[in-house]
């Protein structure tokens, strides 16, 4: 037998003290790796997602071992407004950063949220788009760029790390390729019931998912990469794309093929327990991408600063929620404003510019070869009801039952049988308005006046304005109601001038009702604020006085602010040849630009093009 000495034994003594002792105190859990793999301009166009046409085996086998969400929306059909509502975590529609590329500044208190995982240790890296429609923070990132990479990193430190991938972007079809080089025959390819059937279409679309096979080759990359590392058991993934897309009626729009993204979420085995779905299934939990930036710190355990309207959608004490929302502003030189309300069932969308087509032109979609093809098919009269739809005014609203209508395609606005429905998520969608102070209300030359001292998201909350009539007016002037003029045009002698915005426009939608505001309008010609005085010269033109109307535009080319100049602009267009007056100005305007590349130039190039070329242009009131 073996006996211990007595120095032994008292050392075996102390071993075990120790191991008691360690073995009573809590285990502290390792902290995750996080990698985020963001796409450009999709929709779930993925085998996973059940698209038979995709060529997506990577991102497929990702979804096997992961959570694959089915309710997964972008805040914003677009990117640059959707990017500032994920770094901030707050709707760009209540920051005021929700006009494309607009660069309008936010509280200086908003940290973006890398800053604030940076502060506990993490190595955070963005490779390497940022796009974020606000004054950047730059040393939210430790690195930011094409060369930023979680290799670099200290040893032992964890990372956040985002590659963003540009290859299924828009432009992708800018240029085509030939047919002969398509891996996706244009033949077979599934067309949406709004699209014809051209040979562009076609092939734009099977182009198209060429590139959401280069996309998932480069993500298979990334994995094995992350695999070499031997982190891949260390590291939770999401993959995302940042709005939907990308063929006309997709990004930049309000239907579920502009706002719905795919969503993939894959948790290593020691952090299953962050999320409430197993892994390989799916899941119908609602999820907007304002969510990302308050998930990946309630992950982390920091704490989520109260400012933040996203949600937690893993870790501990996520809630559940029932419907989602969306905005939609300017896009590029083309004014519009729309809102939509997304719950299990139904898509209900607000146009607060319904006297405006859908297919306003905008230089950049243009360029892709389906676009101009649509147009022209229109022209033609070669297009069904649905089809054309998109060349026509919007109605004031829309819904749509998700379940039958995946193509949101049948309106179901106006049917009796859903007046519930529609009571229901039009009240949601102005409780939503006011529950973020939603800058959108205030047209755009005048936020790019304020915020030359004032910051929106504060002057909101200042009790300066008042909020709730300007959100009333607008809602009155844009429903296309007979009858509702008398109450608008209260609003054309108010204080404030965003409520005198929105009655003149109810003068603009509901022209034929609006001849006894005539010399009201003329006054306000002259208002103080140049977007009222725009939208009075547009009112006045659909009562006839063309000269007046086009003399107060020529005006407003002149004014310093250039979303100013670029509203006058859009209105001039719909002018056709009435519009000739303004040319010289138009082209004063060109030959003095700063910026060769701004809005109002974009829009002043569209406007002198057709006018030298006699095009057949839309009138106002048409």
């Amino acid at each position: 037998m073996y006996y211990l000495r007595p120095a032994s034994h008292l050392m075996a003594l102390l071993l075990i003290f120790a191991f008691v002792i360690n073995s009573c105190q809590p285990v502290k859990e390792e902290r995750p790796n996080v990698l985020w793999i963001v796409s450009e301009d999709n929709s779930p166009f993925l085998g996973a997602y059940g698209d038979e046409f995709a060529t997506t085996p990577n991102l497929d086998q990702l979804a096997a071992r992961g959570i694959l969400y089915h309710n997964a929306f972008s805040p914003a059909p677009v990117c640059a407004p959707t990017r500032s509502s994920i770094i901030t975590g707050v709707y760009a529609n209540s920051l005021g950063t929700h006009q494309m590329r607009s660069n309008y500044p936010i509280p200086e208190n908003f940290q973006f949220y890398p800053a604030l995982v940076k502060a506990v240790g993490y190595y955070c890296t963005n490779n390497s788009k940022k796009d974020y429609n606000t004054i950047d923070q730059e040393t939210a990132w430790d690195e930011s760029g094409n060369k930023a990479h979680y290799k670099n990193r200290k040893e032992g430190q964890p990372f956040f790390h985002i590659y963003n991938f540009g290859i299924s972007h828009e432009s992708s079809v800018h240029k085509s390729i030939p047919n002969e080089e398509l891996r996706h025959d244009p033949e077979q390819v599934p067309i949406p019931p709004y699209h014809p059937k051209t040979p562009e279409m076609k092939h734009d679309w099977a182009q198209y998912y060429d590139k959401v096979e280069d996309l998932d080759t480069r993500v298979g990359e990334v994995l094995e990469e992350l695999e070499e590392a031997g982190e891949a058991e260390n590291t939770i993934i999401l993959y995302y794309s940042d709005h939907g897309g990308v063929l006309g009626r997709s990004k930049r729009f309000m239907y579920e093929s502009g706002l719905k993204v795919p969503l993939i979420v894959y948790l290593p085995e020691k952090y299953q327990h962050l999320a409430n779905e197993k892994p390989g299934t799916s899941t119908d939990r609602f999820v907007n991408l304002v969510d990302m930036g308050p998930t990946l710190l309630n992950v982390l355990g920091i704490d989520i600063p109260g400012h933040m309207q996203g949600k937690p959608f893993l870790g501990a004490n996520a809630p559940v929620l029932d419907k989602t929302y969306g905005f939609r502003g300017r896009m590029d030189e083309r004014f519009d404003l729309v809102r939509s309300v997304r719950d299990k069932k139904y898509r209900y969308i607000r146009n607060y510019m319904p006297h405006r087509i859908y297919g306003q032109y905008i230089e950049y979609l243009w360029r892709a070869p389906s676009m101009k093809s649509w147009e022209q098919a229109f022209i033609n009269g070669e297009l069904n009801e649905t089809q054309s739809a998109f060349w026509k005014q919007k109605p004031a609203e829309e819904l749509y039952d998700i379940t039958k209508d995946p193509h949101n395609v049948n309106n179901l606005a106006n049917d009796p049988e859903y007046t519930d429905v529609i009571q229901r998520m039009r009240g949601d969608n102005i409780a939503w308005q006011k529950e973020v102070m939603d800058v959108g209300f205030i047209p755009e030359p005048m936020i790019e006046r304020l915020t030359k001292n004032k910051i929106m998201y504060e002057y909101m909350r200042q009790g300066e304005i008042p909020f709730d009539r300007i959100i009333e007016t607008a809602d009155l002037a844009t429903r296309k109601e007979p009858g509702l003029l008398k109450e608008i045009a209260d609003g054309l002698n108010d204080t404030n001038p965003a409520v005198r915005y929105w009655a003149v426009v109810g003068c603009v939608i509901n022209y034929t009702e609006a001849m006894e505001y005539k010399a009201q309008m003329t006054d306000l010609t002259q208002d103080a604020e140049v977007a009222v005085r725009i939208v009075a010269a547009e009112a006045l033109y659909n009562l006839g006085e063309k000269e007046m109307a086009v003399d107060a535009l020529i005006q407003a080319l002149e004014n310093e602010y250039e979303m100013a100049r670029t509203m006058a602009l859009n209105v001039l267009e719909l002018m056709g040849e009435d519009a000739r007056k303004a040319l010289p100005a138009t082209k004063a305007l060109l030959e003095n630009a700063s910026k060769k590349n701004s809005y109002d130039v974009r829009a002043a190039q569209r406007l002198v093009e057709k006018l030298e070329t006699a095009a057949v242009v839309p009138t106002l009131a048409g």
